[in-house]
């Protein structure tokens, strides 16, 4: 009964488990606060752990003659969705200042539209994709925080930011390659747990959203999240399409807001204390985003995934053969 319901509903496995772990995040966030496994299971605390051994799985799953694919569909969406959400908030920026417009703050414009959610993107791909198309969060964990971001603000700081945290998201995956490209049995032995990790990401990742956001941002936060989603999307669709030649499922499961991306207004203002009053307006609005964005993307990639195809959802046999450079209908 609960299989046959998670299955109905896009990216269900994780999308589900993560609204009802939001809930009881946002109105009982004490009650699972009692330690132990209890949690680092049903709370954010446990979301780098789970999280990690499933990059491990998955990691065991890529080849290395795969590699080459990993790094360009992965740059084409990093870079496309950076991208525009750089362009529309300069944009936003040079015209309207600081407090940019229709109550949108630039900080909050370029810090919800220039971070995808990472999670969210491997439990759509794990569902439509293929192992390409899974390791390549590896790249897309870039934009996952402050980075782009700062970058896109022009922040003269940006030296100092650590990549040993990037290095820190690429290494159970690199660990996985290892040894599933030395015992073809271990591939095999690691492979379910890609899918069946999956409700424990969407629990500690929904323990981490607060849903009365998406009401503290108000008819702004949701203009963001329209945006998001409407503007950005069809653009990463667009060069997924292009410059990967695949249907662009992929785009759409990338053109959503990142839970970490709440955090980023106030990282940047720890580094251009210029934007400090801006901070609390732009982490509503951006909060506002990955509310609205989670719950509108898995819909949007379930229903391109069906028309256009995908690995899982093919539209006809050989569809996705490796041998056929070109996978667009």
């Amino acid at each position: 009964m609960i299989m046959n319901i998670l299955k109905k509903v896009p990216a269900g496995m994780m999308i589900v488990p993560m609204f009802l772990s939001s809930i009881i995040n946002t109105f009982f966030p004490e009650i699972l606060q009692i330690g132990s496994f209890t949690t680092a299971v049903f709370t954010s605390a446990g979301s780098a752990a789970i999280l990690g051994a499933q990059l491990v799985c998955m990691g065991a799953q890529l080849q290395v003659k795969e590699l080459l694919s990993v790094v360009r569909r992965g740059g084409v969406l990093l870079i496309s969705k950076f991208a525009i959400g750089a362009v529309i908030g300069i944009a936003i920026g040079k015209i309207f200042g600081m407090e940019g417009f229709l109550g949108l703050t630039t900080l909050a414009v370029i810090s919800a539209i220039t971070n995808s959610n990472g999670s969210m993107y491997l439990a759509l791909m794990s569902t439509y994709g293929d192992e390409v198309d899974q390791t390549a969060m590896s790249l897309l964990a870039i934009n996952d925080g402050p980075f782009l971001t700062l970058i896109a603000l022009g922040a003269s700081g940006l030296a100092n930011i650590p990549i040993i945290s990037l290095i820190a998201v690429i290494v159970p995956i690199l660990f996985g390659m290892l040894i599933g490209n030395i015992d073809k049995k271990m591939s095999e032995f690691l492979k379910p747990g890609v899918s069946l990790l999956l409700p424990f990401v969407g629990i500690t990742l929904g323990a981490g959203i607060d849903i009365t956001g998406i009401v503290q941002g108000g008819s702004s936060g949701i203009l963001l999240g329209l945006m998001t989603v409407l503007i950005s999307g069809p653009f990463v669709v667009l060069c997924d399409r292009v410059f990967n030649k695949r249907p662009g499922y992929a785009g759409w499961a990338v053109s959503s807001t990142a839970g970490n991306a709440i955090a980023v207004p106030a990282a940047v203002a720890t580094i251009d204390a210029a934007w400090a009053p801006y901070v609390s307006v732009a982490t509503t609005q951006v909060a506002a985003s990955t509310v609205f964005t989670a719950i509108c993307i898995p819909l949007i990639t379930s229903w391109w995934a069906k028309k256009y195809g995908s690995p899982q959802t093919p539209l006809y046999q050989g569809q996705f053969d490796k041998n056929i450079n070109l996978q667009i209908d």
